[in-house]
């Protein structure tokens, strides 16, 4: 009692005092979507900025007696039912409370839960509320009253779950960005390299070799230029064209171009163009309309050659990105740009990092003394390896339009042929246009050869039924040996497994059995996707589990129903990466969640259990 009438007359004569406290505290607010329907989860974001030397009070009231919170002048526009997330507060002890409190200092983000109230008829409602909190200085405490008002637009219909409690989900970027710009910067980095690791990042190594090989012959390039060139085209052309297709497209718009069938035939057409020029067939030069807008042509051409290399990189990348640029082009299309296009700019630069290396080292090598015989055979390896990346792309584009021409068995002999034929060169049995007789075999080529050839033989007994490596089943289409029962289900090759590729009729099948819902949002061109499904999906363990649930996969670059279910995952998720899965309940209340690619099995494992208890 005497602790309380203590903080009273604290607060009392503090607002005596001069100083002024106007600026001590700024803070910006947004709410997590542009609109919403009666009964739909809610998240406002306060990004605070506290005066140096200044600090407030946690918004948990256990640690402070005057927490920090905020209040709406009218309460019939919600519903209520989470708390602040904020981040880890300070704990220290304060003398004027005689007690532990948490305080939040510099630059932060505060998160508030709601739920609009499932009474509100569409329209657009000016709501307005009051951050309350003190700001204080080392010598005291002043209350505030910060006024704000939301634009809160109400779409027609009401959302599905808004007779059930439901919690939004606060994501690892809102989370971040609660935490402080350097989390945020440091979280950004980290997914970057993460997505290095990812299995289509793996072609655009070849490209990237066999491309600045040849650029190195060229008289007057600078190794350095080109490579810094290329790695600033890169991060910039992903920051910029991810930010624009966001603002266009939505927050799918990436994953669209990405997933393009026009766009993979161009991508796949371009290695075939590069390979060509590597087996020596012709060499690649800029159109004369374009040298012609500068008088150093030879210089514009390089230039402009690397930019395009750099905007095919990212093109082809986009599906690799995982989760983290699926939330921040989320967060972009709903207006906020600061957060993504710092988080864009931080992830591709530790992204295209290694790319500056591997552009750098074959420039260097092609300068060399007596490099001619030795790197050609490197060039016209690359340009196998160009060849057989073309034939990924193309089978994009066949599993989207379904055409049945680049299916699994005709990619994979592809694979073999290509292989096999890497080794018969690397014995010198295959000469092409600037190859020099080839008198003596080294061991390191007899060894690569061997390696080639026997690489070629393991291809080929997949074509015969026998199981390979899953990284490499990972970027051939996926085997369809299901048989189909209608257009909206399917039967796994494992007999028990019957997938559902409609919602409502997967959720009808849940809450007729009361069986929870394992969602797979899934893509026909997403090669993480498939590394997920030859790796951690085929596992005793996950098969056994996979038993317990309705399965739906959505597709969301391809069929009837892409644009719907790409926007459902934008939606109700909150994300536009791929793969993305989700256990729900007969009733169609989220239980947990699984975000994107993950070589851990023991995490999927566990995941699945959250669902079934």
């Amino acid at each position: 009692m005497q602790r309380h009438i203590f903080v009273g007359l604290f607060l009392f004569f503090s607002i005596g005092f001069t100083q002024d406290f106007d600026d001590a505290v700024k803070f910006d607010f947004s709410l997590d979507k542009s609109s919403y329907k009666a009964g739909e989860p809610l998240i406002i974001h306060f990004d605070v900025n506290i005066k140096t030397n200044f600090h407030f009070y946690s918004t948990d009231p256990e640690k402070s007696l005057r927490p920090t919170v905020v209040e709406f002048y009218d309460s019939t526009y919600f519903d209520f039912y989470g708390e602040f997330t904020e981040p880890d507060p300070i704990i220290k002890y304060d003398k004027n409370f005689d007690m532990d409190v948490g305080i939040q200092k510099k630059k932060f983000r505060l998160s508030k839960n709601l739920k609009v109230s499932k009474n509100l008829i569409p329209g657009e409602y000016d709501v307005e509320g009051s951050l309350v909190y003190l700001a204080c200085d080392p010598t005291m405490c002043i209350p505030k009253w910060d006024d704000f008002t939301i634009q809160l637009i109400i779409d027609e219909g009401i959302y599905e779950n808004s007779e059930t409690e439901n919690t939004a989900n606060t994501s690892m970027v809102d989370e971040a960005i609660s935490e402080g710009f350097g989390s945020f910067i440091l979280l950004a980095i980290s997914m970057g390299f993460l997505a290095l690791l990812t299995p289509c990042v793996f072609p655009m190594i070849p490209i990237t070799v066999s491309f600045f090989t040849k650029m190195g012959e060229s008289e007057g390039s600078s190794p350095l230029k080109s490579a810094s060139v290329y790695t600033i085209g890169i991060i910039t052309i992903f920051t910029v064209l991810g930010l624009l297709l966001a603002a266009t497209l939505g927050a799918t718009g990436a994953n669209q171009i990405a997933s393009n069938p026009w766009i993979n035939i161009l991508i796949g057409g371009l290695f075939v163009y590069f390979a060509f020029s590597l087996f020596g067939q012709y060499e690649i030069e800029m159109p004369s309309a374009l040298r012609q807008f500068s008088m150093k042509q030879e210089q514009r051409g390089g230039v402009m050659g690397i930019l395009f290399m750099a905007f095919t990189f990212t093109l082809t990348s986009f599906t690799c990105t995982v989760q983290f640029v699926g939330l921040l082009l989320v967060t972009a299309s709903q207006g906020d740009y600061f957060w993504p296009v710092l988080g864009m700019v931080c992830f591709a630069t530790a992204f295209a990092l290694p790319f500056f290396f591997l552009a750098l080292f074959p420039q260097y090598l092609s300068k060399l003394p007596q490099s001619g015989g030795w790197l050609n055979s490197v060039k016209v390896i690359m340009g196998f390896l160009e060849l057989g990346a073309a034939f990924k792309f193309f089978s994009n584009t066949d599993l989207v339009w379904q055409l049945g021409i680049f299916t699994r068995p005709m990619v994979l002999a592809s694979w073999t042929i290509i292989a096999i034929l890497m080794g018969v060169y690397l014995l010198g049995k295959i000469r092409l246009p600037h190859d020099s007789q080839l008198e003596i075999i080294g061991v390191p080529r007899l060894m690569m050869s061997i390696a080639c050839l026997s690489f070629g033989l393991y291809l080929s007994t997949g074509l015969f039924g026998q199981p390979i490596h899953g990284l490499i089943d990972s970027y051939l289409p996926p085997d369809f040996t299901y048989v189909e029962k209608s257009n909206t289900e399917s039967i796994s090759s494992h007999e028990n497994l019957k997938w559902y590729e409609d919602f409502e009729e997967g959720m009808a099948k849940s809450k007729e059995t009361q069986i929870p819902v394992f969602l797979d949002f899934t893509g026909y061109t997403c090669t993480n996707c498939r590394w997920m499904e030859m790796n951690i999906f085929e596992e005793s363990e996950v098969i056994e589990l996979f038993e317990q649930f309705i399965l739906i996969r959505l597709y969301t670059d391809g069929g009837k129903n892409a644009r719907k279910y790409q926007q459902m995952e934008v939606d109700r998720f909150g994300t536009a990466a791929l793969p993305y899965y989700v256990i729900l309940s007969p009733d169609d209340v989220e239980i947990s969640r699984f975000a994107g690619m993950d070589t851990d099995i023991n995490k999927f494992v566990t995941f699945l259990k959250k669902g079934l208890i």
